[in-house]
């Protein structure tokens, strides 16, 4: 019989302690979510935990934009662009155990498109005239129109699929097909996940992810620099970014994101609804002071609702210029030399917190003064992407190529041009690279023309997270935090 000494014994388990991989994930995030559907609500920070993670659709955006096989394993397309035949992978069932089948995705696409439906995005599924269920693993959607843009849509985390089973219980017990499951919700903190082990494609590397929601900057820093998170998606102080680079124990990355941050305008309340009034707010404000006072520098300035990075981008920065003599010109052509005063409604982000300080001053040197209210998600998205109960607010659309909201009258910031409805109905019939090209560039100038909003800049999304830590997306061409890839180094 061998005999091992303690201190022997006590060794060799430091040492297989050291070799063991980590396989949890603490993440934190700036936004918590209103609650866990999907599917009815316009706020990103729903995708921002769920995306991929929890909730799958027929397709999925990478972290390039690009849109490959989700749920659909593959699918056919008619010759005459009306009819897309999804062939569903095999095997897939929901954390409740149940099976996805061709059912669950005609429930789901039939409830996004229903007169009474909640969906945010109601518009993506305007052009389905049918769904119908082949056999359990196809379903066929037919379109009124061909639409060039379906397959993409039927990325956007408002087209994941749900069960009628679990639909009702959904906004605070989410059951998708994902690799990861939800455990639970400890509001006000964090929420917690861990690996889907009947999960019907390849494993994660993680086995637990806990998502930690600090919403001060001043926290945030401390927070990592403590090491109490692994990483920090969307780090809310860039001013700190700097110290983080400077320090081994973690990795910065800054990507690009979807998100195009605006001064929203109601246009139809008095007196916003007068394009010179618009105008003149445009040429009032300093984008480059507001992406160094509010971002650190971190930002590229745009001059219409499109991402800089798009090679259908147009630059119409200089239609807008910083122009504060300009703007109070047009002020008193628009019969309100004095200027006037109206509300700026802001959600929690900082580069809304600080960007409205810095724009309330901007606008107040031409004569527009501002009532700022401080608001939380829940009730912006009720007074104001709800209600339409504003006069200004700040937020960033991160969306992927979303310009087409501009074509729905009755969004929250009201701008009701029949020639840009019609415009967004034929690019969307349309798939020449070239024509959509130029139809898009128009769309680009003519929003910028009517000064539909305040265009500010193209957020960048920076990430701070712990120098081992590998798999993050690094851009964010969608509102995710996909860890489906994401694995500690040894």
């Amino acid at each position: 019989m061998t005999y091992f000494s303690k201190s022997l014994l006590a060794a060799t388990f430091l040492a297989g302690a050291v070799q063991a991989q980590q396989t949890d994930l603490t993440i934190a995030l700036q936004l918590e979510p209103p609650h866990l559907d999907p599917t009815s609500a316009a706020a990103g920070a729903i995708d921002s935990v769920l995306y991929t993670n929890v909730f799958e659709g027929l397709t999925k955006f990478t972290e390039t934009g690009a849109v490959v096989p989700g749920l659909a394993s593959r699918w056919d397309i008619s010759d005459d662009g009306l009819t897309y035949t999804f062939h569903l992978a095999s095997g897939v069932t929901f954390h409740d155990g149940t099976t996805m089948d061709a059912e669950d995705v005609k429930f789901s696409l039939d409830r996004a498109r229903a007169d009474d439906s909640a969906n945010a995005q109601k518009a993506l599924f305007a052009g389905i005239s049918d769904v119908t269920v082949v056999d359990p693993q196809t379903v066929k959607v037919t379109l009124s129109s061909p639409d060039g843009n379906f397959l993409f849509n039927m990325a956007w985390g408002d087209a994941v699929i749900v069960a009628a089973e679990s639909i009702e219980g959904i906004k605070q017990t989410p059951i998708g097909t994902g690799p990861f499951k939800f455990d639970q919700w400890v509001q006000g903190d964090r929420i917690e996940l861990s690996q889907n082990d009947a999960y019907w494609g390849t494993k994660p590397a993680l086995t637990k992810a806990t998502f930690k929601f600090i919403s001060d900057p001043t926290a945030a820093f401390a927070a990592m620099m403590a090491q109490d998170v692994d990483a920090f998606a969307g780090f809310p102080a860039p001013e700190n970014l700097p110290m983080f680079e400077a320090d081994p124990r973690f990795k910065v990355l800054v990507g690009s994101t979807e998100g195009e941050t605006i001064l929203s305008t109601n246009n139809k309340m008095p007196p916003l609804d007068n394009v010179l009034v618009r105008e003149a707010i445009s040429h009032a404000i300093d984008r480059q002071a507001i992406i160094d006072g509010a971002m650190f520098g971190l930002g590229t300035p745009i001059g219409t609702h499109f991402a800089p990075h798009n090679p259908a981008y147009v630059d119409l920065t200089g239609k807008s210029a910083y122009d504060p003599a300009r703007a109070k010109e047009l002020l008193a052509e628009a019969g309100l030399p004095d200027g006037f005063t109206t509300t700026l409604k802001l959600p929690p982000p900082s580069y809304a917190r600080r960007g409205g300080e810095i724009i309330a001053a901007q606008l107040r040197e031409v004569g527009i003064e501002t009532e700022i209210s401080n608001l939380e998600w829940a009730q912006w998205l009720e007074e104001v992407f709800r209600g339409k109960d504003f006069g200004l607010t700040i937020v960033s659309h991160t969306e992927p190529f979303d310009i087409g909201i501009y074509a729905r009258p009755d969004y929250y910031f009201q701008y009701d041009n029949p020639a840009f409805q019609d415009l967004i109905t034929e690019l969307t019939g349309t798939t020449d690279p070239e024509a959509r090209k130029a139809l898009l560039a128009t769309a680009q100038e003519t929003i910028s023309n009517d000064y539909v909003n305040g265009y500010l800049f193209q957020l960048a999304f920076p990430t701070i997270a712990d120098a081992r830590l590998d798999g993050l997306w690094q851009n964010a061409p969608t509102q995710a935090t996909d860890l489906t890839k994401v694995h500690w180094m040894q």
